[in-house]
């Protein structure tokens, strides 16, 4: 009889919790994303948070059998509402995320419609160019992780860049496709709130707005992968541009961001990369790819981490320079450096 009675009690309390916590998904998705006034949505988003607290407090009565019902009958209507909500194909996008890159490949030769080479002279002040380019895939050669810290040593946007042996780069990078005059929210983009979009950009444009007008923390790490393997993940970055411009999809803080590229970065290197908490966490992305032997090898994180802050070289040549690219990544080890001299 003790038994049962504890059983019961604890399966109260678990069910207690999954109400508080739909509650509180439910109430930020009707705040968030409910296509009505303000005023409206709060009022509305209160009122499910009051039929939660209701529910959780009916549930050590004798009447949580009706009312964990109604709640269920009322989340239900919830998750059926939010089922029909899709990206926006068409909006007033923000210039520099206005446009999705598309590739398409014959033979050795991979042509980009689409790529942002923008020249910035400040957060809003630019001349925007969208080009095509073609690139010959057997010359592509190096691989590179680019982190940008904008919010403190925890949080930074991940940027890939992949080099070709002519000193061309180009660099991929996962956006919220904000409307113009937007801003970026985590917890907003939670809840549907923008559009993802791929970006294939010029470093001078993607990597020096960061180091150079937004001055963020930015860090380059030159990564221990294969050509075949490089390859392999640019194709990859083209056949997803070209499915998301096909089928929209949101952009997540969580699921959907610039930390998935990692796990694709990961299998490039030949790795299967375990679940980290520093996948959520993403500041720390240079000391996971180095546990998982991903970056330069021969030298401690330390050393390769104090290398890796380019900010006052890029700042030095400008963005108008042509030798941005070997600017930045001067006194940066590399993976060439530790290959065995042949005789």
């Amino acid at each position: 009889m003790e038994l049962r009675r504890t059983l019961s009690r604890l399966s109260l309390i678990l069910l207690a919790a999954a109400i508080v916590a739909t509650t509180i998904w439910a109430v930020l998705a009707l705040w968030f994303r409910l296509p009505v006034p303000e005023l409206a949505r709060g009022l509305l988003a209160g009122v499910f948070g009051l039929l939660g607290i209701t529910t959780v407090i009916a549930l050590f009565t004798r009447y949580r059998r009706h009312v964990v019902i109604g709640y269920a009958v009322v989340f239900s209507s919830v998750l059926a509402w939010w089922s029909t909500i899709r990206p926006p194909i068409d909006a007033d996008w923000s210039p520099d995320v206005a446009r999705q890159v598309t590739g398409t490949i014959e033979g050795d030769v991979l042509t980009l419609h689409d790529i942002r080479d923008f020249e910035w002279r400040g957060e809003t002040d630019f001349s925007e160019t969208w080009v095509t380019r073609s690139y010959d895939l057997t010359k592509l050669s190096t691989l590179d992780l680019v982190m940008s810290y904008w919010a403190g040593p925890e949080m930074a946007h991940v940027i890939m860049s992949f080099g070709f042996e002519d000193g061309d780069y180009l660099a991929w990078a996962i956006e919220v496709r904000r409307r113009a005059g937007g801003a970026f929210s985590p917890i907003a983009d939670l809840f549907k709130s923008n559009p993802l979009v791929i970006v294939a950009a010029d470093e001078r444009d993607v990597i020096g707005l960061r180091s150079n007008i937004r001055r963020e923390d930015v860090q380059l790490y030159r990564l221990n992968v294969s050509p075949a393997a490089a390859r392999a993940l640019l194709l990859e970055y083209v056949s997803d541009a070209n499915e998301l411009s096909a089928t929209p999809q949101f952009y997540n803080s969580l699921t959907t961001n610039c930390t998935t590229t990692i796990w694709k970065m990961m299998r490039a290197v030949g790795d299967v990369a375990p679940f980290d908490w520093r996948l959520i966490v993403n500041g720390y992305l240079p000391e996971y790819a180095y546990s998982r032997g991903a970056l330069t090898s021969g030298l401690p994180l330390q050393a390769l981490k104090a290398a890796a802050h380019i900010d006052e070289r890029a700042q030095a040549v400008g963005l108008s320079s042509p030798g941005f690219s070997q600017a930045i990544r001067l006194g940066v080890p590399s993976p060439l450096q530790d290959a065995p001299q042949s005789e």
